[in-house]
């Protein structure tokens, strides 16, 4: 993904002068603004950030944040139900979770830095999602109630569904 990124960097440092020039539009961009929207994180944790959190902590987090929309325990509400689910894949109305469903932690962690909560995205500090993460995968009976997850641990978290998905042939997918 980030040598993807990098690529299209380079290409769009080639082309912007031209396309500005020709077009009138568009400013080369500064790999300093650049970095602040290179937020992805890979399956096998490339990208996490630094920081760490618990799951007593994210049941706080949760509590303030995201109980609003996902119920108290994350049972559902004006949100996806985020817990439950297990073994319903196969039937005709699967309950897609995260205990169920996702194939990797770290997509959870990427998830919720991303695009949660609803109303202010990207607002989370790396260790309210580290553990909102461990509070999240508790509740779906994944981590240990004493679990702390950091970029270390996090990626060895072993999803439930992770085998659930067809293998991706291209080098370097996971």
């Amino acid at each position: 993904m980030r040598k993807a990124l990098a690529l299209v960097i380079s290409a769009l440092a080639c082309q912007v002068p031209t396309a500005s020039a020709e077009y009138g539009l568009g400013a080369p961009i500064a790999a300093s603004a650049l970095k602040r929207w290179d937020i992805d994180i890979a399956p096998d944790g490339h990208g996490l950030p630094a920081g760490s959190g618990t799951v007593a902590a994210g049941k706080q987090v949760f509590a303030a944040k995201c109980a609003a929309c996902h119920g108290q325990t994350g049972e559902g509400g004006i949100g996806d139900p985020l817990v439950g689910g297990a073994g319903s894949l196969t039937n005709v109305k699967p309950q897609k979770t995260i205990g169920s469903y996702w194939p990797y932690a770290t997509t959870l962690f990427d998830y919720i830095r991303r695009a949660m909560p609803y109303n202010a995205p990207q607002s989370l500090t790396a260790d309210e999602v580290y553990a909102l993460s461990a509070y999240l995968l508790h509740l779906n009976g994944i981590v240990p109630e004493q679990a702390r997850l950091d970029a270390k641990s996090l990626p060895k978290v072993r999803m439930p569904n992770r085998g659930g998905f067809v293998p991706d042939p291209r080098p370097g997918a996971m």
